[in-house]
């Protein structure tokens, strides 16, 4: 067997070698250890996706034609295993049960076609290309898979949207959990289904097919990010977000007076006990301070002061910085040293804040 190779059958062999390494380690890793499972699964199938395109593009199936409809299709499984993924990265308690089965009975019914055809003989597979897969079941597999990931990412986007509400209403420090890099990698799997969806309004509507696309590009450059990314992201085992969370945190969807001496409390006890030097303060260790329940103090401070948990302890830790820059605790520590001792623990996050609460960045502010 003789494998032609060209720069995009060499940069497969490396995505798809990549995509096993990093699989392989995201199944064993000790943290965030059940939505790394889910990511390996993931990073798993859109690189036998791949694995197709270097079986077709090296001409390994021009010499071998048996080698058609292998069962390593599943790409109904894309859209599930993003939605779990997410799930069960934002809310280590989530658990599979029997009623998420239903959401891969679309992929069941596509591995048990490829098993089938796996073992039936080259005439048989290519009566079924020529009569079956090429008028029929290639359009569902290709719209299907379309429809379901389209679906899947605009859940997925929704999920990550809310998540990011509930953790600027719970945490004070929320740079190394917001999943920003998850956004973008949803982003651009919905510019893949836009490019899929351009294809077949050209195919079904005007009878045109693309020469050539760039899903093979897409996918490889997505699942690399997926691996580094998923083996990066910090341990979110503290965190358990549940959906109907965010019901409390949308202060404007339900009648709310706040009361003015909880909010005097609230502000007295900032002052007085300095809770925003904590650097990773919560809601909840806020309220056992307070001695009041954590939905209390979240309404107080969305209403009463009309900013999330996040913003209104950020707020301290800014004054905090800004007077003791003033004070002339510069002769002796660095910016980023008072900075850290008015409760930030991140470069990148207190110049963002301080921009943000400012206008300024710190340099210019001591100008």
């Amino acid at each position: 067997m003789q494998i032609t190779f060209n720069w995009i059958v060499a940069i497969l062999v490396v995505i798809i070698s990549q995509s096993a390494f990093a699989a392989g380690i995201l199944f064993f890793t000790p943290h965030n250890k059940k939505p790394g499972r889910i990511l390996a699964l993931l990073i798993v199938v859109i690189a036998l996706w791949l694995f197709d395109d270097f079986m077709r593009l090296s001409l390994i199936y021009r010499q071998h034609p048996n080698l058609y409809f292998l069962p390593i299709f599943y790409s109904f499984s894309f859209g599930p295993l993003i939605w779990f993924y997410v799930k069960s990265l934002v809310n280590h308690q989530f658990k599979f049960g029997f009623k998420d089965v239903w959401h891969f009975v679309p992929v069941m019914l596509q591995a048990c076609l490829y098993i089938f055809l796996t073992f039936c003989s080259y005439p048989i597979k290519n009566w079924y290309w020529e009569n079956i897969h090429r008028q029929y079941t290639y359009r569902i597999e290709f719209d299907g898979t379309l429809i379901s990931l389209s679906i899947y990412l605009i859940l997925s986007f929704r999920l990550v949207k809310h998540y990011q509400l509930w953790l600027n209403n719970n945490f004070s420090e929320v740079s190394k959990i917001r999943l920003n890099w998850l956004k973008i990698i949803l982003a651009i799997l919905l510019l893949l289904c836009f490019q899929w969806f351009t294809e077949v309004i050209l195919r079904d509507v005007y009878n045109l097919y693309f020469n050539y696309d760039y899903t093979i590009e897409i996918l490889g450059m997505i699942v690399l990010v997926l691996g580094i990314a998923g083996l990066r992201q910090s341990n979110l085992g503290a965190v358990n977000y549940l959906e109907e969370s965010t019901e409390t945190d949308q202060p404007a969807k339900v009648a709310f007076e706040p009361d003015p001496a909880i909010l005097k409390k609230i502000s007295n006890t900032m002052q007085e006990q300095k809770l925003y030097l904590n650097p990773t303060l919560t809601l909840l260790e806020m309220a056992d301070d307070l001695g009041l329940n954590s939905k209390t103090v979240s309404r107080h401070i969305n209403i009463g002061f009309q900013k999330s948990f996040n913003d209104y302890i950020n707020s301290f830790r800014v004054e905090e910085v800004k007077r003791r820059l003033k004070s002339g605790e510069l002769e002796r520590l660095t910016i980023m040293g008072i900075a850290m001792d008015s409760g930030f623990n991140s470069k990148t996050t207190f110049n963002r804040i301080f921009r943000e609460f400012t206008g300024l960045s710190p340099s210019d502010f001591i100008k």
